[in-house]
């Protein structure tokens, strides 16, 4: 799709930072009814060391000089897949399909470099998106998962720190071997779940933005004659809202009322700081019961993400 008369694009640089942040900001609005993105998240991003911007990010421009679309490739897998972001405003479709154009392109490339026969690339959406997923599935995508995001209302005075179940100790990960087990505990626990991309540590430590996390919210569990079995990384999203990004039972640990526990626990912690909202994410193909588990500890549905597809050949 040729780019339309007016318009321009160019790579992303950091210093472009605050601009990608309001955009991504007006997209939340329209499609959640609120703003989710946080400057330095976007800093983070765009800082990030395994990306170019030069070659992978993608500003979409009107002719007035707004900032219209964001384009972001992604290669962590070293293989086939590929991941995408693309962010729109309402109205700009034809510009949008220019980024597509030039993102899956360079998808390919990026999977052709990786010796990989073909490029299997995939795109987070809300279900309600700016972007058209009607002229999405004209060019081949198609929709591969639904996730959940959950809310739920806290207080210190509806929730108290909670009693651990018998033989269970849970600490924190402000020490460095806390945080070398929490990883560990998320690559085994969340293993088989769909669409994880396992890291070693040091790349893991650069994904979740190492130095800007408060370890002191993210726990460990220890149950009597098992060793360490259970993990939950948080941490605070926009507006401020407490976010639990992992939640983790090995297999051989579940059924005693850990999950609950580090849930109850999430919500009693951030509730102490004076937060009023705790969120997560889940798959709503999750085998584990994890949907069940949270609905029952008071947690509602807000909105749903959806994961889109697109298998290209890598042939040039």
């Amino acid at each position: 799709m040729a780019l339309p008369d007016g318009m321009t694009v160019r790579p992303a640089a950091v210093a472009d930072a605050a601009e990608v942040c309001a955009l991504l900001n007006r997209v939340d609005e329209i499609e959640t009814g609120e703003a989710g993105t946080d400057l330095a998240e976007v800093e983070q991003e765009l800082a990030h060391p395994e990306l170019d911007l030069a070659t992978d990010s993608w500003l979409l421009h009107d002719s007035a000089g707004q900032l219209v679309g964001y384009g972001l490739v992604r290669d962590r897998s070293g293989g086939e897949r590929i991941d995408l972001d693309q962010y729109l405003l309402p109205g700009q479709l034809a510009g949008g399909l220019h980024l597509f154009d030039l993102m899956e392109a360079r998808a390919a490339e990026l999977a052709r470099g990786n010796g990989a026969e073909r490029a299997v690339l995939h795109l987070l959406l809300n279900s309600t998106p700016t972007t058209d997923t009607d002229a999405m599935r004209a060019r081949g995508w198609r929709l591969a998962r639904r996730h959940h995001s959950l809310h739920r209302a806290i207080s210190p005075a509806t929730d108290p720190l909670p009693e651990p179940p018998a033989g269970v100790r849970l600490r924190d990960c402000t020490e460095e071997a806390d945080r070398q087990v929490a990883h560990r505990l998320i690559q085994q626990t969340f293993a088989e779940h769909y669409d994880f991309k396992p890291r070693e540590y040091r790349q893991w430590l650069q994904d979740i933005g190492a130095e800007t996390v408060d370890w002191s919210l993210v726990w460990v569990a220890a149950l009597d004659g098992h060793g360490d079995v259970a993990v939950l990384r948080s941490g605070v999203r926009p507006p401020g809202t407490a976010w639990a990004s992992n939640i983790g039972v090995l297999p051989a640990a579940r059924g005693r009322g850990l999950g609950g526990h580090l849930l109850r626990h999430f919500f009693a912690a951030h509730a102490a700081r004076g937060l009023t909202g705790a969120g997560l994410g889940v798959d709503t193909e999750n085998t584990t019961g994890a949907m069940e588990l949270y609905l029952k500890n008071g947690m509602e549905l807000q909105f749903a993400v959806d994961t889109w597809e697109l298998v290209l050949p890598t042939t040039a």
